[in-house]
């Protein structure tokens, strides 16, 4: 098969011949129709964001993909399904706390790590293996269009830390990053998930017009001034009421006191889910006052990805029509134009863009 490889830090991705993946029990092999390209990874495959990777490796996170051969423990799947490839591996001896790889781009601890030396690679290439747990079928409808279906790789992390914080229909959200791909997705799935509001705070004023056209009075936006208690205070105000929970996305370049800001806004018995990067490139760590927790009864979590139900839940709010994948901006390339698909993916990381590699197709889609 034909696959871009990460060969080391800081060089082009090679596109390349390789030997096809076989699957053992437990695993599937799939042929790769779509992908999505992260905004970030170019600093990934530089080495700035010094992800535990170990090169050569073909990256990617998660995907669209056909079955092409599955193994004898699969009961329900068979060669020919179409099926959305999650890349959150965990390991299968340890039910409380499973370390976790993503495969083909990052793990947590020397437990993820062993599982990266299992299953190395991911989906930038025309086959992939994965574990049977983690291939979810797709409805007929995205046959039509794989690489939209793509999305599913980010609506389904903030869709996870919703989950975590126990999002309700009608409660108000707060979604600290907004204007950024993971965070305005949040406010698309919260919407999607029946939130009664969403509060969304950022310093991109285009995008925070994009926010309020596209989904009308439910969504408050907040043009942030860099002013912590000018801030909190325009924020609360654009809730007109508690404000229920909050969804921190911010990037690792954002100031951890833009997330404190942020979290200091939930109400009495809230909920704080931090899922963002601030602090893994250093810099100011988060610091929440403990009486302001204590006595409030806040309720402050992290969270990584999301459960493997989370797959099943998103692919349900996109067939459902509650979360419409159509208004997105879908650019694809093919293979041969990885590196152009991930120089593109970094300079169109706004709101609904998605940048998207179809490693089975022999030429480039125009865009969409």
């Amino acid at each position: 098969m034909r696959a871009a490889v990460l060969t080391r830090f800081g060089a082009p991705l090679t596109v390349r011949e390789t030997p096809d993946p076989e699957a053992a029990g437990g695993e599937v092999v799939v042929e790769v129709l779509a992908t999505c390209v992260p905004p970030y990874a170019a600093e990934v495959f530089s080495g700035e964001r010094d992800y535990p990777l170990v090169p050569p490796v073909v990256p990617g996170v998660g995907g669209v993909g056909r079955i092409v051969h599955v193994g004898p423990d699969a009961t329900r799947l068979r060669a020919g399904d179409l099926v959305w490839c999650d890349c959150t591996v965990r390991s299968r001896d340890d039910a409380l706390t499973p370390d976790i790889t993503l495969q083909g781009w990052s793990s947590r601890g020397e437990g993820g790590a062993r599982l990266a030396r299992h299953l190395h690679d991911g989906p930038f290439a025309e086959l992939m293996r994965v574990p049977t747990e983690n291939v979810h079928p797709l409805p007929a409808a995205a046959e039509d269009d794989p690489a939209r279906w793509s999305a599913l790789g980010v609506h389904t992390i903030p869709y996870g830390g919703l989950l975590a914080g126990g999002l309700a229909a009608g409660e108000t959200l707060l979604v600290s990053g907004a204007t950024g791909n993971l965070g305005s997705s949040a406010v698309a799935v919260a919407l999607a998930m029946g939130a009664g509001r969403v509060v969304a705070p950022g310093r991109n004023r285009a995008a925070l017009g994009l926010l309020a056209d596209r989904f009308g009075p439910r969504v408050r936006p907040v043009a942030l001034s860099g002013d912590e208690d000018a801030d909190r205070a325009a924020m609360a105000a654009a809730a007109e009421g508690p404000i229920d929970m909050v969804i921190d996305l911010l990037p690792p370049s954002a100031p951890a006191s833009v997330a404190r800001v942020a979290a200091m806004t939930v109400r009495e018995y809230g909920r704080v889910v931090l899922m963002g990067g601030v602090g893994m490139l250093g810099g100011e760590a988060l610091a929440l006052p403990y009486p302001w927790i204590m006595r409030n009864s806040v309720t402050v979590r992290g969270q990584w990805m999301f459960p493997r139900a989370a797959n099943v839940g998103m692919i349900r709010l996109i067939t459902s029509g509650a979360l419409d994948l159509a208004p997105e901006h879908v650019r694809s390339f093919g293979l041969d134009a990885v590196n152009d698909a991930v120089a593109y993916a970094a300079s169109h990381g706004g709101p609904f863009e998605r940048t998207v590699l179809v490693p089975a197709a022999t030429v480039a889609l125009p865009s969409r």
